[in-house]
């Protein structure tokens, strides 16, 4: 069980670094200091150990936004610290990656959406519930239809078609989506409570560089 966790954590750390599809398993069993017959014997194919490594991490995402919820002082924080979250999720991961598994893996990236409507969906609609029971968020919304707008939306994230690698940065686009979702669910006093975190935040960064 030990090789095969080593060997599960050494291709996702490749695959985010070069892309799914330039890797081979060759690369993989060189880098590991194993035998290609060793590593087949832990992992089938190479399509299995994406479908494994998806899944290990789709689990490793749920524990971490379910500690984002335990750990936030409030709805707004809350959103602020997924959208952070999410960020750093991009920021280690090779562009090519996404639309690898779009491309060449099919199964495993329906897995993943699947993951997002469902998971994500529920996450939102909670926040969204908790964000009008602290009166940070505006009581005329209807949490189950904004938490669908959302997942809707955030699946464009990370589309190419529109906005091309070049002329966007997916962190920026991930911060600006989060900003434009909070800014329009939230109350008066959500808003207050946003330019707080924003304010602090901002002060933050300065004093680290």
């Amino acid at each position: 069980m030990e090789l095969k966790q080593s060997i599960l954590a050494k291709a996702e750390q490749l695959f985010k670094k070069y892309g799914i599809k330039s890797v081979t398993m060759d690369d993989l069993a060189r880098a590991l200091g194993i035998s290609k017959k060793t590593l087949y014997q832990h992992v089938p194919n190479k399509a299995e150990l994406i479908h494994e490594i998806l899944s290990n991490y789709t689990c490793s995402e749920k524990d971490a936004l379910d500690q984002i919820r335990q750990q936030a002082r409030d709805a707004v924080e809350e959103m602020l610290h997924i959208a952070r979250f999410v960020v750093e999720m991009l920021r280690d991961m090779s562009d090519t990656v996404l639309y690898d598994l779009q491309k060449y893996y099919r199964q495993s990236w329906e897995m993943i959406q699947r993951l997002h409507k469902e998971h994500i969906y529920e996450v939102i609609r909670s926040n969204l519930v908790r964000g009008q029971q602290e009166g940070l968020y505006r009581e005329d919304i209807d949490p189950s239809i904004i938490a669908r707008l959302y997942v809707s939306k955030t699946l464009h994230v990370v589309d190419e078609d529109l906005f091309p690698k070049g002329q966007f940065r997916k962190e920026e686009v991930v911060r600006q989506h989060i900003l434009y979702h909070i800014r329009g669910v939230s109350s008066e006093a959500g808003l207050r409570r946003l330019s707080l975190y924003l304010h602090a935040q901002t002060s933050k960064n300065q004093n680290e560089s």
